[in-house]
C-alpha cells in the first residue's frame, strides 16, 4: 500500500502515543512494544481495509482497546470510526487519539451487548472473542448486506465450525500477515435458528 508522507506522520504519532499511554494501561503487551509494531500491528490492522464494502464511509470497532485495528485504518482511510471500548481508562486513551490525530469518530465507553451505536456496513474486531460471541455482537450492529471483518489466528477453522451451529453466514479467510494472521470476512449473517427462513 502507497501510503502519503503525512500519513505515515499520523501512524507515527499514534505509536507514539500509544507507547506514551502504555505505561500506565496494558494496551499492547511489553513484547509488542519491544519488537516491530508496525509490522505486527499496523501493517495487520490495515491489510482489512482493501476487503471493506464500496461505497464505506463510516465503521465499528468492537472491543477498541489500543486501537487495532480500527485507528490505523481511520488514519489512512479518513473513515468515521465509532469505537465501542467498555473501559473506561482505555475508552479515555481511544478519545485522546482521536482528537491528537484529527480523525472523525466518536468513542462509546460502554458494553457492546448494550451499546447504542448505529449500525454500520463494516463492524472489525481484533483479539476480543471465540467467533460464536462475536457474530453475536456484529449481528445487531451490521446494515443488511454488511460485512464483519475479523482478525483471527490458526484456530480460525475451529472457530467458524463451532459458530455454524448456530449462525449462517458466509465465511471467507483470507491469508494475512505476519504469519499465522488471518482475516474473517463474514457476510450474509443470520441466526441459524431464524424462523422467517
Amino acid at each position: 500500500m502507497n501510503v502519503p508522507r503525512e500519513t505515515l506522520a499520523r501512524l507515527d504519532a499514534f505509536v507514539a502515543l500509544l507507547k506514551r499511554w502504555n505505561h500506565t494501561l496494558n494496551l499492547v503487551s511489553k513484547a509488542d512494544l519491544a519488537g516491530d509494531i508496525s509490522e505486527r500491528h499496523i501493517a495487520q490492522s490495515l491489510a482489512l481495509l482493501p476487503h471493506f464494502p464500496a461505497g464505506t464511509d463510516r465503521f465499528i470497532d468492537l472491543g477498541s482497546g489500543g486501537g487495532f485495528p480500527a485507528l490505523p485504518i481511520a488514519i489512512v482511510s479518513d473513515y468515521h470510526v465509532d469505537l465501542v471500548e467498555s473501559d473506561q481508562r482505555k475508552a479515555a486513551f481511544l478519545q485522546t487519539a482521536l482528537a491528537s490525530l484529527g480523525l472523525r469518530g466518536r468513542v462509546w465507553a460502554e458494553r457492546i451487548e448494550a451499546s447504542h451505536v448505529p449500525p454500520a456496513q463494516c463492524v472489525t474486531a481484533r483479539a476480543l472473542a471465540a467467533l460464536p460471541q462475536l457474530l453475536g455482537y456484529a449481528n445487531r450492529l451490521l446494515q443488511p448486506g454488511g460485512i464483519a471483518l475479523f482478525l483471527k489466528g490458526e484456530r480460525a477453522e475451529a472457530e467458524i465450525e463451532a459458530a455454524r451451529l448456530h449462525w449462517q453466514m458466509q465465511a471467507e479467510l483470507i491469508e494475512s500477515r505476519p504469519k499465522g494472521s488471518r482475516i474473517l470476512k463474514i457476510s450474509r449473517l443470520e441466526p441459524a435458528d431464524d424462523p422467517s427462513r
